[in-house]
């Protein structure tokens, strides 16, 4: 995909061969009224009669495991209970917690929480999807939120609307860049590296998961999320990427690492327990639509054929490449094939309109704009084109993210130009990002693109934000919703463009409006406070992460610290002897990642204390043989 091309310079502090502290800037400490589950809540993957909840527990307390309990209720005011259990967690997952919660009602809202002694998270939001006749659904379509790149204020705003029925998320949801000198905010990565170890890729989802306008969104609306490739690495595919070499070990461990992180942190359902590989999965919405939530990026794709590249290049027609694989295009063509709905819904990750500059514009030959897109596996593309049409599937959406600018096409045959835009399969809408910042070409302006593409109806290159998917029987149409900043958390909202295609027809139009729902939507969850900086806790460091624990002989704590303080870091013995003490030194308000290399410690249990001059926290850390 575009990708902005920072710097991968940082601000580290090194203060022995033992000791490391990534400091990050001043920001929001961990809200304390949110004690012990700060990560907040969060759902997905709705069925008719099941949905996953989430959290993440984050204890001051020494443990090797917890008990989490879950309560899921009818109404807003938690008097009307309908199920409760208890999930059990452990570092094996990072003390994340995912309940596949069953026996629920169709098309029906709940709202849900997490309880661990005399503490409860904050009170979730999600609902069921419905059966039999459908008349109306929303979808928030979004992607793409590189964390340094801005605020979330277009989550804050989706969280607060109240007229959606999911959250639909193409991807990119973590970045893997190291971090940047001057991000928006000081919104620093953490790690400080880029991510390559199961350690790395759950620190970033932790960091994410921390942000509060996020957490508001999650809190909500059932999420329906699909991985791209900035989860893993940028330019993603089956084998390797773009971004990844030699010094980042072997490929395989690295989009395990990746996919483990992101299964333990997500409010995902893998849909096959013997392929963890596998997220491409199906939700049907009655007799009104079927979602298919596809994987263009890492089950099947084989590497790309360059960015631009030539249309009559050998590799990039060659019919042995794929974008999505046998396994995976099977499944959708029997998905396809057998559906009664009425809309076909595809969520996926990269554009799959073609965007080709003629010859003599640029060049003496055409060439392809972008060949990670479906332009760069044009083979396979008319694959799913010949289905569409042999098949006469009626009513193709195909819903994008990744390239971070707002999109709405129509899928053209070789018969389509301006005058007969029938010759289509059907028609694309591509979410704006959400903060992350567009690389085009400068040559590709948007100008060029209305001239060079008749097919593409609308684009917007510059702008954050989402899109409103709206469908009834009738039609689908997307809402495209802009916020007017993200370099500050001051914004305003606008939503002028509107694009739709009536039931029966491959093609859009513009409307002169926003879609209006037809159903009437329960009280939204209270969410917690989130403005400034909390008051300080006379506590002042709370440990959110340690990876790994077990550990060799070096590991990672993420802390959280409230007030900048002097932090000294001891090692003590089951009989409460110091065996290791380092000056970590000073630690700015915010998120920071110590690094601690201890390379004479034996096999056993120790404790973790974290001293300042403020506070003290300490966690149990088991050491393991070499």
């Amino acid at each position: 995909m575009y990708k902005a091309l920072s710097s991968f310079a940082c601000a580290l502090l090194l203060y022995s061969s033992y000791s490391q502290v990534h400091s990050f800037g001043t920001r929001s400490g961990l809200n304390p009224d949110m004690y012990p589950f700060y990560h907040g809540v969060a759902s997905g993957d709705p069925q008719a009669n099941s949905v996953i909840i989430w959290s993440r527990i984050t204890l001051d307390s020494l443990i090797t495991s917890a008990s989490v309990g879950w309560e899921i209720f009818a109404d807003v005011n938690l008097s009307q209970a309908v199920q409760n259990g208890v999930a059990g967690t452990d570092s094996s997952v990072d003390y994340t917690i995912k309940v596949d919660v069953q026996n629920l009602q169709p098309n029906t809202w709940y709202y849900y929480r997490f309880t661990y002694d005399t503490f409860h998270s904050v009170i979730g939001r999600t609902r069921t999807l419905p059966v039999g006749n459908v008349s109306n659904i929303r979808f928030a379509v979004a992607s793409c939120q590189d964390y340094q790149s801005g605020f979330y204020n277009a989550h804050r705003h989706l969280a607060q609307r109240n007229d959606i029925d999911a959250v639909l998320f193409l991807g990119d949801y973590t970045y893997e860049d190291a971090a940047d000198n001057n991000p928006v905010g000081e919104r620093y990565h953490v790690p400080n590296k880029k991510t390559t170890t199961a350690m790395d890729y759950r620190i970033r989802q932790s960091l994410y998961h921390l942000d509060p306008d996020l957490q508001a969104a999650h809190q909500q609306y059932p999420w329906i999320c699909v991985w791209d490739d900035h989860e893993t690495a940028n330019n993603s595919y089956t084998d390797s990427a773009k971004n990844h070499n030699v010094n980042d070990g072997l490929w395989a461990n690295r989009k395990a690492n990746a996919i483990k992180a992101y299964n333990e942190w997500m409010p995902v359902r893998q849909p096959d327990s013997t392929d963890p590989y596998r997220i491409f999965r199906k939700f049907t919405w009655g007799n009104l639509a079927d979602l298919h939530m596809i994987d263009t990026r890492l089950y099947d794709r084989s590497r790309q054929a360059g960015t631009t590249v030539s249309i009559t290049d050998a590799t990039l027609n060659d019919s042995a490449r794929t974008m999505v694989g046998p396994v995976q295009f099977g499944w959708l063509e029997n998905n396809l094939k057998n559906s009664t709905a009425k809309w076909q819904i595809l969520g996926q990750q990269v554009m799959m309109a073609p965007l080709v500059i003629p010859a003599g514009v640029l060049g003496a030959t055409p060439f392809i704009v972008n060949g990670d897109q479906w332009d760069g596996y044009p083979y396979e593309r008319q694959h799913f084109y010949d289905i569409v049409k042999i098949d006469s599937i009626k009513n193709v959406v195909v819903l994008t993210g990744d390239i971070h600018t707002a999109w709405a096409n129509d899928l053209p045959l070789p018969a389509y130009d301006t005058s007969n835009r029938t010759a289509s399969v059907g028609v694309e809408f591509v979410a704006p990002s959400i903060t992350s910042g567009n690389e085009l070409p400068p040559l590709i302006t948007a100008p060029v693109i209305s001239t060079l593409a008749p097919h593409v109806r609308y684009v917007e290159l510059v702008r954050h934000g989402y899109y409103m998917l709206d469908i009834k029987p009738q039609k689908t149409q997307a809402d495209f919703v802009y916020v007017s900043d993200i370099a500050t958390q001051q914004f305003t909202v606008s939503e002028i463009n509107h694009y739709c295609v009536n039931d029966g027809e491959t093609w859009l139009n513009a409307c002169n409006q926003s879609a209006l729902p037809s159903d009437t939507y329960p009280p939204l969850a209270p969410m917690p406070l989130v403005a400034g900086i909390y008051e300080l806790s006379t506590k002042n460091i709370t440990v959110v992460q340690i990876l790994p624990n077990p550990f060799v002989d070096e590991f990672q704590v993420m802390v959280d610290i409230q007030q900048l303080d002097i932090i000294t870091t001891i090692i003590t013995d089951a009989n409460g002897r110091d065996i290791f003490r380092h000056q970590t030194g000073q630690i700015n308000t915010g998120t920071n990642v110590i690094q601690l290399t201890t390379p004479n410690l034996v096999a056993g249990v120790y404790t973790l204390h974290i001293l300042g001059k403020y506070g003290a926290t300490k966690q149990r850390i088991v050491c393991v043989n070499r």
